[in-house]
């Protein structure tokens, strides 16, 4: 073969690998979190001051366009359904190689779960793995979910040959009906700006009563693999000297939990780490479990994720030395946000109030039964 001939082959085979990528984003199953997470790829780069990290208590909870209004901290949520501890890990190692965040945040709720449970439905490691862009770091992060030897019983799943995570193509592959879609072809690059920075706004109610744990002393710790995937986070954090703040969002917990989470309050701080507990701060969030829950103490509504939401912006003011961009012309699209934000809130409280005062409260979910 000639070096011509070896030049137009490695061309065509370059070629060929960029289109299978991009037809891999194109066919990916669409939502809210694909759309969070492309928006994270569209954000400039290193113009984002905080990245939050955590399972579904983050996006309908915590809204970066209130955040950027109200204080000017650009905090973006990369959040995926019933993402399993394991990936915080690598999604710090992607939020940090593309936005060198002055803080990283994550959400700790999933730590007191049984590793065996939450891999019984693949799906919930898939929301993590086909939501980043490919890269080392997707990769890693595919092994470290399908490692039977952290599980105790092993996956129980079918759907857990590697093939199908490295090259999610093979998934995916029956969703060519979505091509006819103009909104699919957005996905080619995997990224494209989400108009909310990631928030996820809900108008449910679902009224219910917090057990106060504040004054559980007792130390539990947490299951086995979580504790050591905490190890490894808080390890590598310290070796990239990389600022993070680690907290609960207000939901109600049981006491084994309560005390799972003093243990990992211990060896957060331990690491010269902040813990912050939400639970903790009920009263000074202004939080009303009878109006600010959309399924009875697992999510917040758009009513308790506003007052959550003032309170953390305040903490970050006080305890952070985060940037305010308000005013400058390259987040002009966050501007654009918040104040679409403040519409969207209008018409979300409006409805709570009407379902508060009707008495129309949501139905149990299977997840707010399982959270009982």
């Amino acid at each position: 073969m000639t070096k011509k001939q070896a030049g137009k082959t490695i061309l065509f085979i370059s070629i060929f690998l960029i289109l299978v990528v991009m037809l891999t984003y194109m066919l990916r199953t669409n939502g809210d979190v694909k759309d969070r997470l492309c928006g994270f790829y569209a954000e400039p780069k290193d113009s984002v001051d905080a990245v939050i990290i955590g399972s579904s208590p983050v996006f309908p909870c915590y809204s970066s366009p209130q955040i950027f209004g109200e204080t000017g901290i650009v905090m973006y949520p990369m959040s995926t359904d019933l993402q399993r501890p394991v990936a915080q890990l690598y999604y710090a190692k992607e939020a940090i190689s593309k936005q060198h965040p002055d803080l990283l945040i994550f959400e700790v709720r999933m730590y007191t779960g049984n590793e065996h449970d939450m891999t019984n439905n693949m799906a919930n490691s898939r929301g993590a793995t086909d939501n980043l862009k490919y890269s080392k770091n997707r990769i890693d992060l595919i092994n470290a979910m399908l490692d039977e030897s952290k599980i105790e019983g092993g996956i129980s799943d079918s759907d857990k040959e590697p093939y199908t995570y490295y090259f999610d193509i093979f998934k995916y592959h029956s969703n060519w009906r979505s091509l006819s879609r103009p909104k699919q072809w957005l996905d080619a690059l995997f990224s494209y700006p989400d108009p909310q920075k990631g928030f996820f706004i809900t108008d449910d109610v679902a009224p219910m009563e917090l057990t106060d744990w504040s004054d559980v002393d007792e130390s539990t710790p947490i299951p086995d693999p979580q504790d050591e995937y905490l190890t490894e986070l808080l390890d590598y954090l310290n070796e990239e000297g990389q600022d993070a703040l680690f907290i609960l969002t207000p939901f109600d917990e049981t006491k084994e939990q309560a005390e799972m989470f003093n243990y990992m309050q211990e060896r957060i701080e331990e690491s010269g780490f902040t813990y912050l507990d939400m639970n903790d701060h009920i009263d000074e969030i202004g939080f009303d479990p009878s109006t600010d829950f959309k399924d009875y103490g697992v999510h917040t509504n758009a009513s308790g994720s506003e007052k959550v939401t003032s309170w953390f912006e305040q903490y970050l003011v006080d305890n952070y030395d985060l940037k305010d961009h308000r005013g400058e012309s390259h987040y002009d699209s966050w501007q654009e946000a918040y104040e679409q934000w403040q519409v969207n809130q209008q018409d979300a409280m409006a409805v709570i109030e009407d379902h508060v005062a009707n008495g129309t409260y949501a139905a149990k979910t299977d997840e707010a039964q399982d959270e009982e």
